[in-house]
């Protein structure tokens, strides 16, 4: 009996020591990363994978590292909007839209992007499917929050009345939704997702999401959200939605500098230090809802373009952003995205190869915090160096519709830089005066 007992114990300190606790690790290749989002629906003509890969050339030289699909699945037509539907009504999780092309289409061009040497994260819509969903033909109804009639429901306090609001109290149902995550890793071999709305579904479901997922591959996580909980076991990387809405703000006036230096106090007092967060001018939601880039932002997209690659965080480009793209593209139907002017290519491309070789600007705990350094006496003017490794990079921008001098003081200010966009020489002392034009910016290396 005695013998049995200390047989006992041991099996279960073993048991207990064994086990090794689950950690996410990001993985490594984000560091320096760039993300394009693309809008298969709209982004050429046929509106199809094989017609966009043959754009793939241009976007790897733009200096893209992850390219972002949009929703790929079909589309649900029971309460559909419009005519095509959104691609947030996801009817089944394990096909294609096939308006898309086919399964075989799209595993050759992630096939493709790999050997360009990019990554693919797709889109993955796990709060609300379509009413037409294969969940529900399957007779699957416990897996949907139903209303008092037993109904199913759109998620309650919108208008989307074309999806119906899944049930995470099932099990069966989470289950399920892992398991056809883990089918595009196997099937397609992406790299990862971008979660809609992730903080409308239980943490603790991520956090297990996240564990199996990794057990197939090591994957990146991308939150359409800003909890800083989501960053502890689940994902890399979360939207910076408050920062994007601050610089609309500051475009038409309403907000200044200090609501700038308010969100990166936030920042590091909130989220963990390896956190990722995406910084954008503009992304689907914006540009169809809100407005396109320069509908938004005037005079000032070039600058707050640059302020969101030279901050703290991962730039995310939307597709025609590079084409100057003047109109809110149509959500539920067909509206083709023109590629005639590509003038804006250079200035992109020159920003994400700052952004890529130098590592005082790469992501999370890789790249240098940013030290404000203008006056704080200034609301429209801002400057900020961040370093890393010897690294240097000095921002300076002028959030204003008027002419400007930027004061500059700090220690670390001095030395010999080099202006990023048109490659003159310049001396720094400790405190200095810059000059700058309506909306202009400068950026310097050292």
């Amino acid at each position: 009996m005695k013998n049995s007992l200390v047989l006992f114990m041991l099996l279960t300190i073993f048991s207990c020591t064994s086990k090794k606790e689950y950690k996410k690790t990001t993985p490594e290749w984000s560091k320096n990363s760039i993300m394009y989002e693309v809008n298969i629906r709209q982004y050429t003509p046929e509106g199809t994978f094989n017609s966009f890969s043959k754009h793939l050339a241009r976007i790897k030289d733009l200096g893209v590292d992850i390219i972002w699909f949009m929703p790929i699945h079909p589309i649900g037509e029971k309460n559909r909007k419009g005519s095509l539907g959104s691609y947030y009504s996801v009817k089944d999780y394990k096909s294609v839209n096939p308006e898309f092309g086919t399964i075989e289409d799209f595993n050759r061009l992630v096939e493709k992007i790999h050997q360009m040497g990019m990554k693919v994260i797709i889109d993955w819509v796990a709060n609300h499917s379509s009413f037409d969903n294969t969940w529900v033909e399957n007779g699957n109804l416990d897996w949907y929050s139903l209303d008092s009639l037993g109904q199913l429901q759109p998620p309650i306090g919108t208008d989307w009345w074309d999806v119906a609001d899944l049930n995470f109290d099932n099990y069966d149902m989470r289950k399920e939704m892992i398991e056809c995550m883990k089918y595009w890793l196997v099937e397609s071999n992406i790299d990862g997702f971008r979660c809609d709305v992730a903080d409308w579904v239980p943490l603790d479901f991520w956090e297990d999401c996240r564990k199996e997922l990794d057990e197939v591959k090591d994957v990146f996580m991308l939150a359409e959200a800003e909890n800083p909980k989501l960053h502890n076991n689940a994902f890399d990387m979360t939207y910076a939605w408050h920062f994007h809405f601050v610089m609309n703000e500051i475009a038409s006036q309403k907000k200044s500098v200090y609501d700038i230096i308010d969100y990166l106090n936030n920042k590091a007092t909130d989220f963990p230090n390896d956190a990722y967060r995406l910084h954008f001018t503009s992304n689907h939601d914006e540009n169809s809802w809100k407005g396109y880039a320069e509908e938004r932002l005037g005079d000032a997209v070039k600058t707050f373009a640059a302020l969101s690659v030279t901050i703290e965080g991962m730039p995310l480009i939307y597709s025609g952003q590079e084409a100057s793209l003047d109109k809110r593209l149509e959500f539920f139907e067909k509206d083709t995205i023109s590629w005639v002017d590509l003038s804006l290519s250079s200035f992109y491309k020159t920003l994400f190869e700052l952004k890529k070789n130098n590592p005082a600007l790469w992501n999370g705990n890789y790249g240098g915090k940013a030290e404000v350094i203008s006056s704080v006496n200034d609301s429209l003017s801002f400057a900020f160096i961040r370093e890393k490794n010897n690294n240097k990079v000095l921002s300076i921008f002028n959030f204003s519709d008027k002419p400007a001098t930027v004061e500059l003081s700090s220690d670390n200010l001095r030395g010999s830089y080099n202006c990023v966009f048109t490659q003159n020489k310049k001396e720094f002392s400790e405190k200095e005066n810059i000059s700058l034009s309506p909306w202009e910016f400068l950026i310097y290396t050292k």
